[in-house]
């Protein structure tokens, strides 16, 4: 009887063993797996802001600040007076007259160039133009910056159309105050006219 029972105690103690040794391994596996779940978490969301963070940096790089009125590649903003001496053409773009010119920039390569010409009409001349780096003229110590762009053609007489612009020319700045400006313009569409405008500037 007694050998019988110790048998008994033998099985129970080992039995008792297993289910413990069983219980501590699926602990430590489901813990396990639980701190892994958990790790991974945060990565995620690291990874997600990341993303964010460079799509922000993406769109900062390519976001254009208009800023009116300030200098660009070519030199300061301006507003002025001048002439246009026609070329070629029976419009107002095309004829005599004077001018009262101005650049208002708008990035460091972009301006807007109103542009007025008086005769027997008035002609509005609005052009979006690029603006190049002044290139040095040693000899004339100056620098002369080109630019190009183009627009639309708003005329006011019977005989003259809405057309379309095209425009280039020079700013040569001459000093903190002033800056010359020669340009030609080619108003198409219905009616050709071709002019070349020599102005100078007041900076602003």
């Amino acid at each position: 009887m007694r050998s019988v029972m110790m048998n008994l105690l033998s099985n129970f103690k080992s039995s008792s063993i297993l289910s413990v040794t069983a219980l501590t391994l699926l602990w430590t596996g489901l813990t396990a797996e639980a701190e892994t779940a958990i790790e991974k978490i945060p990565r995620t969301e690291s990874s997600h802001l990341q993303q964010e963070s460079d799509v922000e940096a993406i769109m900062a790089q390519t976001e254009i600040n208009l800023e009116p009125g300030r200098a660009t590649r070519s030199g300061s903003s301006y507003v002025g007076l001048g002439g246009n001496i026609g070329l070629d053409g029976d419009t107002s773009v095309g004829e005599g007259g004077l001018a009262v010119i101005s650049k208002i920039g708008l990035t460091d390569y972009l301006s807007f160039r109103p542009l007025v010409l008086i005769n027997e009409d008035l002609t509005l001349l609005l052009s979006l133009t690029v603006d190049f780096l002044g290139k040095p003229v040693p000899e004339a110590d100056l620098r002369i910056a080109p630019y190009l762009g183009g627009g639309l053609s708003l005329a006011t007489g019977e005989d003259d159309t809405v057309g379309l612009l095209i425009s280039g020319g020079l700013d040569i700045p001459l000093s903190a105050k002033f800056t010359a400006n020669t340009a030609i313009n080619v108003k198409f569409m219905d009616d050709t006219g071709v002019g070349l405008l020599l102005g100078l500037g007041y900076n602003f």
